[in-house]
């Protein structure tokens, strides 16, 4: 489709691919995690990326995001990190993805699916932890449950587990990691050993090198998105992702007068206003309060109630020109704004905003030094 709008996403797959080296252990395999549209920046741009920087194995959080990669060649090893939908199982075997299982229900629709497609799927044994969320509880079932996954003739890959808070709770993600050895350890003891033992979300990666295990599995790092508590950046990682759209309109208006939807915001003295084409529909939070972009290389308050095709910008007195640029995620001459740094604004986390940004808002993919990918 031609685009008209300045209104653009890019993202760097240098970028991807360096953070994807910096996080790979030397001696784990590492799942690139490209759940929700790569984070916002594009699943199979990323999957690729990841892969040729390292990755040997991709995760999904749905069947139909890892159809999704097949249908566009992605041949790499599939985790999704769910039980498969009732229904989706034969569609999902057939192209090759890789189930987790930790239920009754999901391990009965499994088998016959497997056994109607003749083939013996190799799975991912979920074990709960203490997130809570999903997966096998209470944990002393898991003997009995794997010994059920092969009668079931099916294959156990795989066991992981997912850590509640790995970027600030070294005590409950310890105690999540004893947990999962000790189930590891019952499973061996019955003579149930998956290939494949993993645990190491984002926060682990950098933080655990003792949950490392067979193999990591980062998301938001990937992206150069912080896990919390500043980590991502303590640890060197590139922010992946650059939001930028251009003025569109620039008016000065005297004090006193008030800008957007319910009058809100009251100029105090006489401003220059810069119109930019960007809203809530595209994924710029309605509610970010004290937002800023940047212009001319300074930051600049967004004013007034952002709407849903456009926001206004509150320029002060410098001198701003229709098609100058704007970034909203990104960097501009010596000044940045992060993605966490607008979710901040938000009350939200920063891949809430990547994941965020609306379909409507193109990807383009570049290199380090701004070339095409």
């Amino acid at each position: 489709m031609t685009r008209y709008r300045p209104t653009v996403v890019e993202v760097d797959l240098d970028a991807i691919r360096g953070n994807v080296r910096l996080l790979k252990p030397e001696r784990s395999e590492l799942m690139a995690i490209v759940k929700a549209d790569g984070y916002g920046h594009g699943a199979t741009p990323v999957a690729l990326a990841a892969l040729e920087a390292g990755a040997t194995r991709l995760g999904v959080a749905l069947v139909e995001e890892g159809l999704s990669l097949r249908e566009d060649g992605v041949a790499a090893p599939i985790l999704v990190l769910t039980e498969f939908p009732p229904g989706s199982e034969k569609e999902a075997l057939e192209a090759g993805l890789t189930p987790s299982v930790y239920s009754d229900d999901g391990l009965a629709a499994l088998a016959e699916a497997s056994r109607a497609l003749g083939r013996a799927a190799g799975v991912h044994l979920k074990l709960d932890t203490g997130m809570h969320r999903v997966g096998l509880w209470p944990l002393d079932r898991a003997p009995a449950f794997a010994r059920r996954i092969l009668d079931a003739g099916l294959a156990i890959e795989g066991a992981w587990t997912h850590f509640a808070d790995s970027e600030r709770d070294d005590e409950g993600t310890r105690r999540q990691l004893e947990r999962f050895r000790t189930a590891v350890d019952a499973l061996a003891a019955a003579g149930i050993r998956p290939e494949i033992l993993h645990a190491a979300n984002s926060g682990a990666t950098i933080r655990f090198p003792d949950a490392h295990l067979d193999l990591v599995r980062p998301g938001a790092a990937v992206y150069g998105i912080d896990p919390g508590e500043g980590i991502g950046e303590r640890a060197g990682l590139a922010p992946a992702l650059t939001w930028r759209s251009a003025v569109s309109l620039v008016r000065r208006l005297p004090a006193d007068e008030r800008l957007s939807y319910g009058g809100r915001y009251v100029l105090e003295r006489e401003s220059t206003i810069a119109t930019v084409p960007v809203g809530y529909d595209d994924g710029y939070p309605r509610n970010a309060v004290g937002a800023e972009v940047l212009i001319g290389g300074a930051r600049r308050p967004v004013a007034g109630t952002i709407t849903m095709d456009q926001i206004l910008v509150d320029c002060g007195e410098a001198t701003i020109s229709a098609g100058d640029e704007v970034v909203l995620i990104g960097a501009q001459g010596s000044e940045r704004i992060s993605a966490d740094e607008l979710a901040e604004r938000a009350g939200s986390i920063g891949r809430q905003i990547a994941t965020g940004i609306g379909k409507r808002v193109p990807r383009e993919y570049v290199s380090t030094d701004g070339a095409p990918a």
